[in-house]
């Protein structure tokens, strides 16, 4: 089985899973995800908590809900689709007519085959969604709404996967288990980075540290960060933000707030080299938790990283955003996406040459013995003589790669070759020799 389908798989196994900002969706999600990479730990951190300006709301579990008619017949259930009832909705059992219906029924009428997901999480509420094109076909009745669920004091719950490396220095990738059944929205950033973490897990060593983080989406960031903002601002030189990794309409990157960090920067290195054409988002177009982990007093450098950017794909928070909605290819390409910044990361250094002027390449063989017009050019070799002339300890492989015009996958197998010859060592940020 690929990576592709095995977060396929995972994805197909979790998307019933009734999920929101606490609750026992989240944690029966993250256990499924501990079993894939058991190095994670699952944290609680109970109701009432103070979290810099917020606190952690009571926890709410949906035991079942519907509408009947005066039939008595189901004309929506939530065991058939979570996205039914509105997330923290109370307990609520009564009859009413129509137009009493319409005034708690959400529909979204752009996509009239789609129902919508609707939340409520600070204000005490009920309600019910359905697809536009049910909601006109309803006739005058008695409806029987039922909401079975409770709202008592809990936890908020979170996972996290943290892989020692060589350094202090970390890498951070975050994402978030809040969200009801929405395949891309929701699952393909957990599916992608828990697979990203068994993967760095086996492997025997690795320079930095990197920490994943498995949180429900703005009140879990508020809550992780609340605990670790300090340790964090003290190790994180890069992290990124995941979500919507699932289709395969697009690639997207969002910076971070200044657009200058090292995420930032092999960000656009690597999602460059997957398509020329991503998108590119401001800081100010930010939908996700890169907005809290950059807010005054915290500031990460954090990057947003998507295929379909949130809320600008029209499956975006409707039922429609379901697992025929993503593949285990673009799944897969994803994964090889977030493994490339990390191999990206892990050979990324600065350059010095270790000789003055040019050096005799030929003699080493990475440059043409027979001189031909054009020849050393169309053969590439002409890059090394680029990479060499860049090699001044000021500028770190993505520079350089950017700066020669060269992919960069090929400007490490550069650095690679010329690091064998001799040629260029790393060192730390320098003025030159």
């Amino acid at each position: 089985m690929s990576v592709g389908d095995e977060i396929y798989a995972f994805m197909e196994k979790v998307f019933p899973y009734c999920r929101s900002i606490t609750g026992d969706g989240v944690r029966q999600t993250l256990r499924d995800m501990k079993r894939i990479c058991p190095l994670m730990t699952i944290h609680e951190v109970p109701s009432g908590t103070q979290v810099f300006d917020w606190k952690v709301p009571n926890e709410w579990n949906c035991h079942q809900a519907y509408i009947e008619n005066s039939k008595g017949e189901r004309i929506i259930d939530f065991k058939q689709n979570n996205l039914h009832v509105v997330s923290y909705s109370q307990s609520v059992d009564k009859f009413v007519n129509l137009e009493e219906l319409k005034a708690i029924v959400h529909t979204y009428p752009k996509l009239p085959e789609a129902i919508p997901y609707v939340t409520s999480y600070y204000k005490e509420m009920y309600g019910f969604c359905m697809s536009q094109k049910q909601w006109d076909s309803l006739p005058e009745d008695t409806y029987h709404i039922v909401i079975d669920s409770s709202l008592t004091q809990g936890a908020l719950t979170y996972g996290e996967v943290i892989l020692p490396g060589d350094s202090e220095e970390e890498i951070l990738f975050s994402t978030y288990v809040c969200h009801p059944s929405m395949a891309n929205n929701e699952l393909s950033g957990p599916g992608v980075a828990i697979h990203l973490a068994k993967y760095l897990s086996g492997l025997p060593r690795h320079k930095y540290t990197y920490r994943f983080v498995f949180v429900p989406e703005t009140i879990g960031s508020i809550t992780y960060l609340s605990r670790n903002y300090k340790e964090l601002k003290d190790t994180v030189v890069a992290g990124f933000n995941l979500s919507c990794l699932g289709d395969d309409l697009a690639y997207t990157y969002v910076a971070s707030k200044y657009g200058d960090t090292l995420a930032d920067k092999v960000a656009k290195s690597v999602m460059g080299a997957y398509d020329e054409k991503y998108h590119r988002y401001s800081f100010l177009k930010r939908g996700s938790d890169e907005r809290q982990y950059n807010m005054p007093g915290i500031d990460l450098p954090v990057v947003g990283l998507y295929r379909s950017k949130s809320n600008e794909y029209d499956f975006y928070h409707t039922s429609l955003d379901n697992m025929d909605f993503v593949s285990a290819k673009a799944l897969e390409e994803s994964y090889e996406m977030m493994k490339s910044i990390v191999q990206v990361l892990e050979k990324n250094h600065y350059y010095q040459a270790t000789c003055l002027c040019e050096p005799q390449l030929g003699r080493r063989g990475l440059y043409p013995t027979t001189s031909v017009r054009g020849g050393s050019r169309a053969s590439g070799a002409w890059h090394y003589i680029d990479f060499l002339a860049y090699a001044d300890g000021k500028n770190d492989l993505m520079d350089i790669s950017c700066r020669i015009e060269v992919p960069i996958k090929e400007g490490i197998a550069i650095a690679e070759r010329l690091l064998e010859a001799g040629l260029v060592r790393k060192v730390e940020r320098s003025n030159g020799l």
